[in-house]
């Protein structure tokens, strides 16, 4: 028999990248492939980008560069590029970079096997009229980690004036109830007890049912959850306006729906949100806060902040810190504005990159408060943590909490896949410690 072809992923960004290398891996795996973590073994190597940060395309052309000298040693050696910064650069990826061979955009990767064996486009980012999810094969009978993604939506009709996804990843597309389903079963059954639903705007899914009517999410999250073998469902990412009254009442009485919820905000300035195209004010958001603890008093809440948005003022800027002082967040992400080509606030007058910096870093210093006491009030607490790998020194073992708390713990290596209970004895800057019950 053929010695199996090597593919080697590197994934930036976000979980839904995460997933889209799977299923890419999935996909190059009936074509003959098994993954490797050596590149230098590679028969190919893929370049799974993320157009969300700054400087997305200059990290890409960087990791290239650095995979010149394997290239001229192996001519044969594959090389290509998906995700968002492929969609975004496409053809120009190429011109740059003549050693790639293949650049796909995110819907498209199930077209990647037969481009790598010459039997379509060098380059293809168009957006198809079939489901990808429809051609991509069906998954293999291999043990799973005991957490895993799920992608359920993709792609955003919010055009917020920073974000590039609407342009790299498309118009809102919702999966069926029965496809999401089946697959979820799948996962479980290969070992996997807590599912992370994706979308770039999670909330807003309103796919199909069984019965020919769309759902709404809530009822979704419902039904995954009437999976046996199922224990935890977490979701990200959302939007304030798409947090109906079934999705909050879910939180209340759903039990294997975590508490935990990553809701972006970005500003807390009525002034900046319209700027942003939001379409929701500070005081929406606030009340909607209010809903969810009625809810779901324990939920731990995260959150997006971007600072020194083209326009913002001090006073802006101090709503923004006073917003977070009313939430009290568990823990959030915060980045200094940087333009994306071809989205609406490019070409808009910059705050002083000094100014944006200090903001920056008092923004970040209420949030690293906020977490510090979130997580300090954790300790003497009773979790339920998923155990998911050995830890560095011997008999740990580390695993997330109903929170999304890390958490090391001392444990038989053979628990990995178990929910256990934790007493939490410590905290650390990013992670907690405690004594199995």
């Amino acid at each position: 028999m053929a010695e199996p072809k090597k593919l080697f992923i590197k994934t930036y960004g976000c979980q839904m990248n995460v997933y889209d290398s799977a299923r890419m891996a999935e996909a190059m795996g009936a074509d003959g492939y098994v993954l490797t973590e050596d590149q230098g073994q590679a028969d190919m190597v893929l370049l799974n980008t993320c157009h969300i940060r700054e400087k997305a395309a200059e990290k890409l052309y960087s990791d290239l560069g650095r995979l010149k000298p394997l290239k001229a040693d192996r001519p044969d050696l594959k090389i290509a590029v998906a995700g968002c910064v492929a969609q975004a650069e496409g053809q120009e990826i190429v011109n740059r970079m003549p050693l790639v061979d293949l650049v796909v955009g995110p819907q498209t990767y199930h077209r990647l096997p037969a481009m790598a064996r010459g039997e379509g486009p060098a380059v293809l980012t168009e957006f198809p009229a079939e489901d990808k999810f429809d051609h991509l094969p069906q998954t293999r009978n291999t043990r799973r980690a005991p957490t895993a993604f799920l992608t359920v939506q993709e792609g955003c009709d919010k055009f917020c004036a920073f974000c590039v996804v609407p342009y790299t990843r498309g118009a809102e597309v919702s999966r069926p109830v029965e496809r999401i389903l089946a697959e979820a079963r799948d996962l479980v059954s290969r070992g996997v007890r807590e599912l992370t639903l994706l979308g770039q705007n999670v909330n807003g899914w309103h796919g199909l049912g069984p019965d020919g009517r769309e759902w709404q999410f809530g009822r979704l999250i419902r039904a995954v959850a009437e999976i046996d073998g199922l224990d935890r469902i977490r979701y990200t990412t959302s939007h304030p306006n798409d947090m109906g009254d079934d999705l909050i009442a879910a939180h209340c009485d759903e039990p294997k729906l975590m508490p935990y919820l990553h809701l972006p905000v970005q500003s807390g300035s009525d002034r900046v949100l319209k700027a942003m195209n939001r379409k929701h004010h500070a005081a929406d958001y606030l009340r909607l806060i209010e809903r969810i603890r009625e809810a779901r008093p324990d939920i731990l809440l995260t959150s997006d902040f971007i600072v020194g948005f083209p326009g913002e003022t001090e006073q802006d800027h101090q709503d923004t810190l006073r917003l977070i002082e009313t939430v009290g967040y568990g823990m959030a992400y915060s980045f200094k504005y940087s333009p994306r080509p071809g989205t609406p606030a490019a070409g808009r007058d910059e705050v002083a990159p000094e100014v944006a910096d200090r903001r920056l870093q008092e923004l970040q210093a209420l949030l690293t408060r906020q977490q510090k006491a979130a997580q300090q009030g954790m300790v003497g607490r009773r979790v339920g943590v998923l155990i998911e790998k050995k830890g560095r020194e011997a008999g740990q073992m580390i695993g997330k909490s109903d929170y999304l708390h890390s958490v090391f713990v001392e444990a038989p290596e053979a628990a990995i896949g178990a929910l256990v209970q934790v007493e939490i004895t410590e905290s650390a800057s990013n992670s907690l410690a405690g004594r199995l019950i």
